[in-house]
């Protein structure tokens, strides 16, 4: 084939010199007419390549367009087609030119349907108004995580119920986390269909674009929420039994189907409904809130394992994790209770009773708040945060200083000397047992002394017993 300009202009070609110069008029005439047109079709195609490569933008945006990619019946592809057809003379013209415009029109109808488009990270990317594979329509987004948004979102086939639907990452490992938790919700859903255990209820699931959704009841603030907006103000003794309660009282249902959440945290303790009097602190000279009902649900079961499931190495937010997990001598059920002491304290303190980032800190503050770690333990340990079976631990080096200074034993943090602190902190010290076969379980705290005092219709587990009774 002739060599062509890059210009454009079929009038510069010049033809080779092998070709005589004789040649009639009408015979070079339709060499430059077919070979015009070959260069108009490659000029346009490069054109509309440099466009695209001009358009790609950033990598959020080529990832769209390629999942996005257009197929070859569409618009612009149908008049690059109509392009180079003849113009539309005959009848079969005619027909061929309008079943083109059928075609162009179905395709912009099909346009304008909704397109899944995620960020970067594999956040789906929404506006409120949007809707989630025709089933609900999102009102607002309600919090982030590294799973991906939770928003509350209108039931389209139940318009009166609101739900909370948590929209998973495009990703992977937290798509199979997902798929793990609606089967651990799955089956605590078969064992108590009426949340009577005061675990989250699930209402539904399903995928939208390589989104795994999981729809939720809605429910109000965590307390970890209401404790930050409350400018860390403590919950009082009175809340802080009925809370503890509750979470004790959840933690022993899944205990008793072989499940340990792994990831009890205050993050993960949300408030049925989250409303509050406001009450005016004189010796702080500052407004607080009270929060009005205290029935709270435990959520978030993404690490939730079974016993008989592989058990991860590392588990639980760093603050509430357990001694044998960071010194990797495997965990149970007793982990969830090493984290429920840690949480008791924080909602009585208002303050986090290990704020660390580091294993070896984390030990040295333990073994300041509640005594040396047990010679066993550190002795069947694999880590290297032992040297003859004592931490090695610089107590003059600045994190030992910090560790002093910061911590203290477990009974000094009682804000007040009366009955109720004292039996809060005996509850608390039989939950941070260093061996987790000495640690309190659930059926036992239920019916520690701390709780006495609440009211018999908060006490669930005495209904639990009569009930049981009279079935007999």
């Amino acid at each position: 084939m002739p060599r062509i300009s890059r210009r454009g202009n079929s009038s510069s070609y010049e033809p080779p010199k092998s070709i005589s110069r004789s040649r009639s008029r009408s015979t070079r005439r339709k060499r430059r007419h077919e070979e015009g047109e070959e260069y108009n079709s490659s000029y346009s195609n490069e054109r509309c390549n440099r466009s695209r490569l001009h358009d790609q933008g950033t990598s959020a945006e080529r990832r769209y367009k390629r999942s996005h990619r257009r197929s070859p019946g569409s618009t612009n592809h149908q008049r690059r087609r109509l392009r180079r057809h003849p113009s539309p003379g005959s009848g079969d013209d005619k027909m061929h030119h309008r079943h083109h415009r059928h075609k162009e029109r179905s395709h912009s109808k099909r346009a304008r349907s909704p397109v899944i488009v995620d960020d970067e990270e594999g956040h789906l990317i929404y506006k409120n108004g949007d809707n989630l594979a025709d089933r609900y329509q999102i009102i607002q987004t309600l919090g982030e995580g590294t799973f991906g948004k939770v928003v509350s979102a209108k039931c389209l086939k139940n318009r009166d119920e609101i739900a909370a639907v948590k929209i998973i990452k495009n990703v992977e490992k937290y798509r199979e986390a997902a798929r793990l938790e609606i089967n651990a919700l799955e089956k605590l859903n078969t064992k108590d269909p009426e949340s009577k255990n005061l675990c989250v209820r699930m209402i539904d699931n399903f995928e939208y674009g390589g989104h795994v959704c999981i729809g939720f009841e809605l429910l109000g603030l965590s307390v970890f929420d209401f404790l930050k907006e409350n400018n860390y103000q403590p919950y009082t003794i009175d809340q802080v039994r009925h809370i503890a309660y509750q979470l004790c009282y959840a933690v022993r249902f899944l205990h008793r189907n072989k499940l340990t959440h792994t990831d009890l945290k205050p993050e993960n303790i949300l408030f049925v409904k989250s409303e509050y009097d406001t009450q005016y602190n004189q010796k702080k000279k500052r407004a607080y809130k009270m929060i009005k009902d205290t029935e709270v649900r435990l959520i978030d079961f993404g690490s939730a394992t079974f016993d008989d499931e592989h058990h991860s190495t590392v588990v639980s937010t760093r603050h509430y994790r357990a001694p044998e997990v960071i010194l990797e001598l495997g965990w149970a059920q007793p982990c969830d209770v090493w984290s429920i002491g840690c949480i008791i304290f924080e909602l009585y303190l208002g303050i986090t009773l290990f704020q660390t980032h580091d294993n070896r800190e984390h030990l040295a503050m333990m073994e300041r708040i509640l005594g040396s770690i047990p010679y066993k333990m550190a002795r069947r340990s694999k880590t290297k945060y032992f040297y003859h079976s004592k931490l090695d631990w610089d107590q003059s080096s600045s994190a030992g200083r910090y560790v002093r200074e910061n911590c203290k034993p477990l009974k000094r943090y009682m804000s007040s000397e009366e009955e109720d602190h004292r039996l809060l902190f005996d509850l608390i010290s039989q939950l941070l047992k260093y061996e987790p076969s000495q640690r309190m379980t659930m059926e036992e705290a239920l019916d520690h002394q701390y709780f006495y005092k609440l009211p018999a219709h908060q006490r669930l587990h005495d209904k639990e017993e009569r009930s049981h009774s009279l079935s007999r």
